[in-house]
């Protein structure tokens, strides 16, 4: 039978169904099928550079698909803001700003698949991305995104908490006297250190969780357990380059939602395909020896 090319939303509707069909095996995938986690190897600001400039390399070579994955994401940036402009939801801008980044890795799925795909030399086309909600992925994929949805939720918790108890809990008056409260006032110091406290601990629990177990749910049936332990023993081994690349993490997050979070349109692709670089650095593929 001559096979024809299809189109994103055949492709698509033939994914979700697919995907329809197999919530039993999705289910079972989040359980762990691999006893331990593998060993992973030492990774340094060489190699931080390298994903980087791997993951710049991915985006402009997919760069009429990830524009497309990626562009939904600032538009939900920008509608946050001109939510966040209402005069009672002023304090929250720069929360949701930063919260932002805590459901980057789930934004990077499709991404890690492509780039995958390009490392193997398969074949790579509008369905590379929604290829990787197979079933075996799916599950445990879903669990560890609402697993981070919930920790955004409580950010945001947290930050209206620390606005109540220091320049709250009425509202500003605007968003001009609300920026000359907080960078005039004791009280406003008092946010914005408590502030960056409390956003950091989130960051770390993220970072060390999410670093390489989304990578990993993409690349080989581990199970979500072994992936979130994986993960954390990266951490543990590379404690210095892991703080390094979440800093990197955060100055381009940052950057990206300039001006109006248009420039995640750039930042968020190249970050996921950098991040399923640095996964491959600091995880070898089954049959490669670990580094010491």
């Amino acid at each position: 039978m001559v096979k024809t090319i299809g189109n994103p939303l055949s492709w698509a509707a033939g994914a979700v169904f697919g995907t329809g069909r197999s919530l039993g095996d999705a289910a079972e995938a989040i359980g762990s099928h691999e006893a331990t986690p593998p060993e992973v190897t030492r990774i340094g600001i060489g190699d931080i550079r390298e994903a980087l400039r791997k993951g710049y390399d991915d985006f402009m070579h997919f760069r009429s698909d990830v524009m497309f994955l990626v562009a939904i994401y600032p538009v939900i940036g920008i509608c946050l803001a001109v939510i966040a402009f209402d005069r009672a939801l002023v304090p929250l801008l720069f929360p949701l700003a930063a919260g932002f980044a805590l459901l980057g890795p789930v934004v990077g799925v499709g991404l890690y698949e492509m780039s995958r795909r390009r490392e193997a030399g398969e074949a790579i086309g509008w369905g590379a991305a929604l290829s990787a909600l197979r079933a075996h992925v799916i599950g445990p994929v879903l669990v560890l995104g609402i697993y981070l949805l919930v920790l955004f939720m409580l950010w945001m918790f947290a930050a209206y908490a620390i606005y109540a108890a220091t320049l709250g809990p009425q509202p500003p008056a605007s968003a001009m006297a609300f920026a000359s409260d907080v960078l005039t006032t004791p009280a406003g110091w008092t946010l914005i250190v408590a502030g960056l406290a409390v956003g950091f601990v989130f960051a770390v629990i993220v970072l060390v969780m999410s670093l390489t177990s989304f990578p990993m749910l993409i690349d080989r049936r581990a199970g979500l357990p072994v992936a979130v332990a994986t993960s954390v023993k990266v951490a543990r081994k590379n404690p210095v380059s892991v703080a390094c690349w979440g800093l990197v993490v955060a100055a381009l997050m940052a950057l990206g939602t300039l001006p109006f979070f248009l420039g995640l349109i750039v930042v968020l692709p190249v970050l996921g395909h950098a991040t399923w670089h640095l996964y491959r650095a600091a995880v070898p593929a089954r049959g490669s020896a670990p580094q010491p």
